[in-house]
């Protein structure tokens, strides 16, 4: 009905593996916003069905998919549920780290087919260089997943003998390091207002070591693996990411208020709600707009894997492109979710109703800081020729 095109069905055996765990997802929707986690169990079958493995290297067992095949993926499970496709996002975009580590490390963490992994970039962390390790401590929010992970990530800031450690530009240089789940605290800090059921709570670690091949800079390093994706800026693939989620729910939003529209009746008029010419206008253009910024997000991605695909590094436009159409999908998803939720009138706002929990998992989805406003300002700053951290891109 949207007109948002992403099939699932034929991409490799994980496409129909995941399509049919959907009802499933959907039916305990409620559950898992009631749990505060994606329930172990789900978890289990989603990595299972080789949902977590999308963007992990083909040399370690994984799917190794082009981006536009991650967002279909995600934006579907979304559709479902979307803390269970903010769970699978996340999971799926912590495995980058495994294009940058040498191969023992990257086998030793992500090598399972059924691997659950997770971590949190920002650099929340302090790591102490003590030659062949790093000894961590640090408390890190917005652990989405963690709680299903066996390896969890965190970004910490480089020390040697007391010293704050700085890239060659004079940035503060800062690694994301992996360990084991069970070296972690997890604290009870995600009361929240909209995607509950990530599970998206602190943890933390003190005076952990961390052997230095189970870390990496997104920022200092190169990757070792040669594949397109891994060209990607990780930004970029995160804003993808969740501007994917942002899309599926958003998608079901407009079905759900539809099929609403077509058979609620107006009180004491008879009418149906869909015979009403300002509900038959509102959804039209909430339809266009939906599918305006996925067009718009498709082509970001399709010029990106073309420059990928070439010798050459993505270009400066191209990154930004891509992170200004995430940004404006993630936006637009959640204009789109006030629609169906307005539209949804005195009824939507019962908590038994999902019109109410996709309002709120899309406002919390612009917040995140892939997609967050200060995105348009990084992008615009590209498009007038104005310096700006690449690094950011």
């Amino acid at each position: 009905m949207t007109g948002l095109q992403y099939d699932i069905s034929t991409i490799g055996e994980v496409g129909p593996r995941i399509l049919a765990l959907l009802p499933e997802i959907a039916a305990r929707a409620e559950e898992t916003e009631a749990a505060r986690r994606l329930p172990a169990d789900l978890a289990a079958k989603l990595a299972a069905a080789g949902a977590f493995n999308l963007s992990k290297p083909a040399s370690l067992g994984g799917l190794e998919l082009e981006p536009l095949d991650f967002l279909k993926i995600v934006a579907t499970v979304a559709e479902a549920d979307a803390s269970a496709g903010w769970c699978v996002m996340i999971a799926v975009t912590s495995t980058l780290g495994a294009a940058y580590m040498a191969e023992t490390a990257a086998s030793e963490i992500f090598g399972a087919d059924d691997v659950v992994t997770g971590g949190v970039f920002a650099p929340m962390g302090k790591a102490e260089d003590q030659g062949d390790h790093y000894l961590l401590s640090g408390q890190w929010q917005w652990g989405s997943g963690s709680a299903n992970c066996s390896w969890l990530g965190g970004g910490a800031m480089i020390f040697k003998d007391g010293v704050l450690q700085k890239f060659d530009n004079g940035a503060p240089y800062h690694r994301m390091l992996f360990f084991p789940a069970k070296d972690v605290s997890f604290i009870d800090s995600w009361h929240v207002a909209g995607l509950k059921g990530t599970g998206s709570g602190d943890f933390s670690v003190e005076n952990l070591m961390v052997p230095k091949d189970r870390s990496v800079s997104f920022v200092g390093d190169q990757p070792r693996d040669p594949g397109a994706l891994y060209k990607f800026p990780l930004f970029g693939l995160l804003a993808l990411g969740v501007s994917s989620v942002a899309l599926g729910n958003a998608r079901a939003a407009l079905e759900e208020i539809s099929n609403i529209a077509i058979n609620k009746k107006t009180p004491g008029g008879g009418r149906s709600m869909a015979q009403r010419a300002t509900v038959q206008a509102e959804l039209a253009r909430a339809t266009a707009s939906l599918g305006g910024a996925f067009g718009y997000l498709d082509n970001a991605i399709g010029g990106c894997w073309a420059e990928a695909q070439g010798a050459g590094e993505i270009s400066a436009k191209g990154r930004a492109n891509l992170r200004l159409a995430c940004a404006h999908a993630t936006e637009i998803s959640a204009e789109v979710c006030k629609t169906a939720y307005t539209l949804g009138g005195g009824g939507a706002v019962y908590s038994s109703n999902s019109l109410q929990r996709r309002f709120r998992d899309a406002h919390v989805a612009t917040q995140h800081i892939a997609t967050a406003p200060a995105v348009f300002e990084l992008a615009g700053r590209i498009l007038l020729d104005q310096p700006v951290d690449m690094v950011m891109l």
